[in-house]
C-alpha cells in the first residue's frame, strides 16, 4: 500500500507540472488542495483517469483540488517527501483562498493574510457592533446621550463592553496575524500590549517626543490601531526565524521570546507604530479629501468598488480605515456608502431565492436563503458573493445598478457612521442621518432584487442547464417512487421476507442483512439529495456515495459500532470504519476546513473504538453560517468502488440520529 501511495503521489506531482509549479499545498478531509503558478500545466484529464483519484475540481485561475478520499493524509505525506516539496514552508502552510485570484502568488498570500487575520476577530466586532446599536437606540429615544463624557454606571459599563473590543483590537490583530504567519501568537499579542499599558500611556500625550535609550520617541495612541500590529507581526516572523537558527533548540522556549520582545517592542514604538499610523492616516486623508471635494462622488465610488474589492480581499484594509476614522474623527465616511453595496448584494440573492421558489430548485433555494439571512441579519456578504454572484455571469449586471442607485441616495443625504458596525437590518441606528441611510439601503436592495426577478440573474444557457437538472431530478424521483411501489407490493404479498426482516431490525445498530449493510444517520436534520450539496465534488459523488443532511442538532454521533479512522483536529470531518469494511465519511458543512476548528469540538481520537450513539463531534451551526459556509453535511461511503449499489433508504424529509439512512450492497459477482 505504501508503494502504491508513493507511486500515485509521484503521478499526481508529475501531472500538476512538477514541484516548481506548486505555490502551496494543503489537504482537508478528502482533498489535496493546490495553488499552482500556472494552472494550464496541470493535466486534469490524466489525473481524473487515475483509478486512485476520485475527481479533480479546478478553483479560480490558480487553484486545483484532487479528491483522494479518506486516505488523503497518506498521499499528502508522500507528496511532502518528493524532491522540491519538503523544504518550502509555504507549501506546508498554504491555505485555499476562495474567489477571484491573482496570478502572482505573493499577492494571493497578502490578501489571504489580511483575510485570515481579520476573520476570527469579526465575531468580537459583530458582537460589539450590536451593543453599540443598543446604546445608539437609547440615544435616539432620549434615554441616554451616546456621546456624553459622564455616563451613569449602567451605561458606562455598557460602553466598556464594546470599547474593550476596539481598545484591545491591536492585541487581537497581533495574535491572529502572528498565528497566520507561523510565529508565536502570544508574543504577537504581547508587542502591542506593551503600547497599551498605563505605564506607556502615562509617558505623555500623543504627539509628544520623549527620550528613550537616549533616542527621541514620538508617542502615539495605539488603541484601535490595526496597521502597527500587522507590521510588527510580519517582523516577528522574520525575527523568530533568525533567532531559531542561532539559538540552540534546547533553549528556544526561553530565549526566542525574550529576544523577540526585547527587539520588537522598541522597534514597534520607535518605527513600526508611527509608520503604521502614518499609512492609515494617509489613506484616511485621501478619502477625506475626496469627501471634502464631493461627498456625493465618494458615496458613488465606494459601493461601485466594493463588488470588485471583496472577492480579492482588498476590503480588509478599508475596514481598518473605518475603525481608525471612528477612533480619530469620531465618525466614518466609508461605512454608509458601503451599505449600498451590501444591500444590493442581498437584493440579488433575495431575487435568486424568489426565482428558486418559482423553479422549485431546492439547491438554489438552500444557497440563496442562507445568503439572504446571513446578509440581512448579520451583514455578512460572503455567502451571497460566493453562492450566487461569482457563479453566474449576469449577476453583476443586476448588482451594479443597485450599488449605483443606493450610492446616489447615500450621497444626497451625506451619510456618515457614528460607530463601526456591520451593515444589516439590525445596525441602522448608528448611521447619520438614519432615515437617509435606510432609504439608501432600500433603494439598493429593491433595485437589484427587482432586476433579478424580472430579468433573471442567469444567462440563457445557465438557466437551461438548471432546468435540465431539475427535470432529471424529477424523473429520478418518479422512477424511485415507482420502484418503491413495486417493492412494497411484493412485500405485502409475502415475497419480500428479506426486506421485512430489514425493517424489523432496531434502528440503533448497523447489521448485515443478507448481502447488505444498513448505515444509520449520525445526526438529525433535513435529508437532502447528494446532488443538492453546494459543492461540485460532493454533488457529483466524486468524494463518495451517500446522502446529505441539513442539520438541526449540534452533535454528530456514531451510527453504529465503529473504529475512528480519521479525526481531523479542526473537527470539521470524521472518518469511521464500519461493519464489512465500509468506510464512512461525515463532513460537517462545505469548505468548513477553512474555519480552523472554530465552532467545532472534536470528542474522539483516531483509533478509538466507539459504540452506536457515541458523540463524535459537537458543532455550532450558527458559527458555520456566520463564517459564510453551508452547514449541509454529506454522509458518504468513500470506498464505494468495493461495493455494489449504495441506496438511500431513509423515509421522509426529516431524519433523527439513529434512523436508517443508507444501505450498502455487496458487489455482484462477475
Amino acid at each position: 500500500m505504501v508503494a502504491d501511495t508513493a507511486k500515485t503521489s509521484r503521478f499526481i506531482l508529475e501531472h500538476l507540472g512538477g514541484a516548481d509549479n506548486i505555490a502551496s499545498m494543503t489537504h482537508c478531509a478528502t482533498r489535496l488542495r493546490f495553488q499552482l503558478h500556472d494552472q494550464s500545466k496541470a493535466d486534469t484529464d490524466a489525473l481524473d483517469s487515475n483509478p486512485e483519484v476520485m475527481g479533480v475540481v479546478p478553483q479560480g485561475s490558480t487553484g486545483l483540488q484532487v479528491i483522494m478520499g479518506g486516505g488523503v493524509a497518506e498521499y499528502y505525506g508522500e507528496l511532502r517527501k518528493q524532491p522540491g516539496m519538503g523544504d518550502d514552508d509555504r507549501r506546508a502552510a498554504g491555505k485555499e483562498y476562495g474567489g477571484v485570484r491573482s496570478k502572482y502568488g505573493w499577492v494571493d498570500y497578502s490578501f489571504e493574510f489580511l483575510s485570515d487575520t481579520f476573520r476570527p476577530i469579526l465575531w468580537a466586532l459583530l458582537g460589539a457592533s450590536l451593543i453599540i446599536t443598543l446604546l445608539v437606540l437609547c440615544d435616539t429615544f432620549g434615554i441616554q446621550d451616546f456621546r456624553a463624557e459622564d455616563q451613569p454606571p449602567t451605561f458606562a459599563f455598557m460602553h466598556a463592553m464594546w470599547q474593550s473590543v476596539f481598545y484591545f483590537l491591536p492585541v487581537m490583530v497581533g495574535a491572529c496575524a502572528a498565528r497566520k504567519l507561523g510565529a508565536n501568537e502570544w508574543v504577537g499579542a504581547a508587542i502591542p500590549c506593551a503600547l497599551l499599558t498605563p505605564t506607556f500611556i502615562d509617558m505623555g500625550e500623543p504627539g509628544d517626543i520623549v527620550q528613550v535609550f537616549g533616542l527621541p520617541m514620538v508617542l502615539n495612541g495605539y488603541s484601535g490601531q490595526v496597521f502597527p500590529p500587522l507590521i510588527a507581526a510580519i517582523a516577528l516572523f522574520w525575527v523568530e526565524k533568525g533567532l531559531k537558527k542561532i539559538i540552540p533548540s534546547a533553549v528556544h522556549m526561553v530565549f526566542v521570546p525574550f529576544f523577540s520582545l526585547l527587539i520588537l517592542i522598541p522597534l514597534t514604538a520607535f518605527v513600526f507604530g508611527p509608520f503604521g499610523i502614518g499609512i492609515g492616516n494617509g489613506i484616511s486623508t485621501l478619502l477625506l479629501n475626496i469627501n471634502e471635494f464631493s461627498p456625493f462622488i465618494l458615496a458613488i465610488i465606494v459601493p461601485l468598488l466594493y463588488p470588485f474589492l471583496v472577492p480579492l480581499g482588498l476590503h480588509w484594509p478599508l475596514n481598518a480605515i473605518m475603525i481608525q476614522n471612528i477612533a480619530t474623527l469620531g465618525y466614518d465616511i466609508i461605512q454608509g456608502p458601503m451599505g449600498a453595496w451590501n444591500f444590493a448584494c442581498f437584493g440579488v440573492v433575495t431575487g435568486a431565492f424568489i426565482i428558486s421558489l418559482r423553479d422549485h430548485d431546492k439547491q438554489m433555494r438552500q444557497v440563496s436563503f442562507g445568503g439572504m439571512m446571513a446578509g440581512l441579519l448579520g451583514g455578512i456578504s460572503e455567502p451571497s458573493l460566493y453562492g450566487v454572484l461569482l457563479r453566474f455571469r449576469k449577476s453583476y449586471l443586476r448588482l451594479l445598478p443597485g450599488c449605483l442607485a443606493g450610492g446616489i441616495v447615500m450621497g444626497i443625504f451625506n451619510v456618515k457612521a457614528n460607530a463601526f458596525v456591520f451593515t444589516s437590518l439590525l445596525t441602522i441606528p448608528p448611521m447619520d442621518p438614519m432615515g437617509g441611510y435606510a432609504i439608501g439601503l432600500s433603494v439598493a436592495f429593491f433595485t437589484s432584487m427587482l432586476l433579478v426577478v424580472f430579468f433573471d440573474y442567469r444567462t440563457a444557457d445557465e438557466r437551461a442547464e438548471v432546468l435540465a437538472r431539475l427535470a432529471a431530478e424529477k424523473d429520478a424521483e418518479t422512477t424511485n417512487t415507482d420502484t418503491a411501489a413495486v417493492a412494497g407490493a411484493g412485500a405485502a404479498a409475502g415475497a419480500g421476507a428479506g426486506a421485512a426482516a430489514t425493517k424489523a431490525e432496531p434502528a440503533t445498530t448497523s447489521v448485515a442483512v443478507l448481502d447488505a449493510v444498513a448505515v444509520e444517520s449520525p445526526l438529525q436534520g433535513r435529508l437532502i439529495a447528494l446532488s443538492e450539496v453546494p459543492d461540485p465534488a460532493f454533488a457529483a459523488g466524486k468524494v463518495g456515495r451517500g446522502a446529505a443532511i441539513d442539520p438541526t442538532g449540534d452533535t454528530v454521533v456514531a451510527p453504529c459500532a465503529a473504529k475512528v479512522m480519521a479525526a481531523f483536529p479542526t473537527g470539521h470531518a470524521i472518518g469511521l470504519k464500519l461493519e464489512g469494511g465500509v468506510q464512512l465519511l461525515i463532513h460537517i458543512g462545505v469548505d468548513t476546513v477553512n474555519m480552523d476548528g472554530e465552532g467545532f469540538e472534536l470528542l474522539v481520537a483516531k483509533g478509538d473504538e466507539v459504540e452506536a450513539g457515541t458523540p463524535l463531534v459537537r458543532f455550532n451551526r450558527e458559527a458555520i453560517v456566520a463564517a459564510g459556509y453551508s452547514p449541509i453535511t454529506p454522509v458518504l461511503v468513500t470506498n464505494y468502488r468495493k461495493f455494489g449499489d449504495i441506496n438511500v433508504i431513509a423515509e421522509g424529509d426529516n431524519i433523527a440520529a439513529g434512523d436508517r439512512l443508507l444501505e450498502v450492497n455487496a458487489k455482484p459477482e462477475s
